[in-house]
């Protein structure tokens, strides 16, 4: 998928067979857009996605689908990686710490499902939905929240992806206040109706963190307005919030 790319992609990609892949060229339109089409043309059963500026070891696909044929009740998995910051490898905190299994709870605070070491049925999207289009980031985080709420993750343990970090383009850097889009992306997800009870009382307290922590800090930069709509949020789902 090459979303409006100004380099030389197209030309570097013609030296190449075009028995092996397929070139999607598109207008700019941001990355959930650019994952979406490229899934929507896929033919496989499975899918496995990589973002421009992560990498997969050799073995990285072979050994999911090996995982898979291990697990065959799962229905989506990743694996470990590898973190590159500004050309040095470094240690991730212990909060992107990956884990398996029914991990809800730990999609919550922040992203622990990462879009290049996943591969997933096709038939999943087909009954979770796409990229959320709207979000220009954490749209991948809202995806995870829709299926970690109903189907395990499988975590395959082995450093099979790497992630680079550190370079100015990257959406952590252009996009400086986050959580706006984990709160609209948990909004969404209780507004939908279809969590359990346990799963949507641990959303709600995530929600209203969330909100009281971006709210107070709207009202310190004085962004009034959308610092008094996000506490208002997080009063609608929490009687005891001050």
């Amino acid at each position: 998928m090459d979303d409006g790319s100004t380099d030389e992609t197209e030309a570097v990609l013609a030296s190449f067979s075009k028995e092996k892949f397929r070139l999607i060229r598109q207008d700019h339109t941001g990355v959930s857009a650019a994952r979406n089409r490229g899934i929507e043309a896929a033919r496989g059963e499975w899918i496995a996605l990589l973002d421009s500026d992560d990498e997969w070891l050799p073995i990285k696909l072979s050994r999911q689908r090996q995982f898979f044929r291990e697990h065959p009740e799962l229905r989506i998995g990743q694996t470990g990686e590898i973190w590159i910051r500004n050309g040095k490898r470094v240690n991730p905190m212990k909060k992107h710490r990956k884990r398996g299994g029914w991990i809800f709870e730990h999609c919550l605070p922040l992203c622990v499902v990462s879009p290049s070491a996943v591969m997933i049925r096709r038939d999943l999207f087909e009954e979770v939905g796409l990229f959320d289009e709207t979000l220009p980031a954490c749209e991948d985080y809202d995806l995870w929240l829709r299926i970690a709420a109903h189907y395990p993750i499988g975590l395959l343990d082995e450093p099979l992806t790497i992630k680079y970090g550190g370079h100015p383009d990257q959406l952590s850097f252009t996009e400086k206040y986050l959580d706006r889009y984990r709160i609209r992306a948990l909004e969404k997800i209780l507004e939908s109706g279809t969590l359990s009870p346990e799963n949507r009382r641990l959303a709600e307290e995530e929600l209203v963190k969330k909100c009281r922590i971006y709210g107070e800090g709207c009202l310190k930069r004085k962004k009034i307005e959308e610092g008094e709509q996000v506490l208002a949020l997080a009063r609608r789902y929490s009687n005891d919030y001050t």
